[in-house]
């Protein structure tokens, strides 16, 4: 059962965030790319969207965006990285494949350049499934995505930095 959100206060005042969105399965995807941008926006935050053509093309401009922002912190630190994207389950296991690249690939790069990483590439059974997540305004996983991404933002910026000494 699919829980409500609520719009939450979390803190994005001046930061940037990055969303990658697919261009494949439009309809859904940019119903979360609107929902995921507002919600950073009323947060405070800037938003650069970065479209491709499909999910699985998701990984490549998300590394290359936080490996950026690591060389550049000073002038284009990321907070928070976004990965919109809606695979839809056919015959055969192609989506399955896909979806599994995709997580994993998004998992290495967030923990590879300590930028967040927000997965919202869903893998989904049918267009049900797909309407009921990316096109409600109570369920849009596009707006929790950028929930998340906010509070990470706020985690992140709370922890020391790597070479800080701090003992535990």
């Amino acid at each position: 059962m699919l829980k409500k959100i609520q719009s939450k206060n979390i803190g994005g005042k001046g930061a940037g965030f990055a969303i990658i969105a697919s261009k494949y399965n439009a309809r859904y995807v940019d119903a979360m790319l609107r929902a995921a941008r507002a919600e950073i926006l009323r947060a405070g935050g800037r938003v650069q969207v970065v479209r491709v053509p499909g999910a699985y093309e998701i990984p490549v401009v998300a590394a290359r965006l936080a490996h950026a922002s690591r060389l550049r912190p000073r002038t284009s630190p990321l907070a928070g990285i976004i990965c919109l994207g809606v695979i839809l389950r056919g015959a055969t296991t192609h989506a399955q494949h896909i979806g599994e690249a995709v997580s994993n690939a998004l998992a290495h790069i967030q923990i590879t350049h300590e930028v967040p990483v927000i997965h919202e590439v869903l893998l989904l059974e049918n267009e049900q499934q797909a309407r009921e997540r990316c096109l409600s305004q109570t369920h849009n996983r596009g707006r929790e995505a950028a929930q998340t991404a906010l509070a990470m933002a706020r985690v992140m910026a709370g922890l020391p930095e790597p070479d800080d000494d701090v003992p535990f």
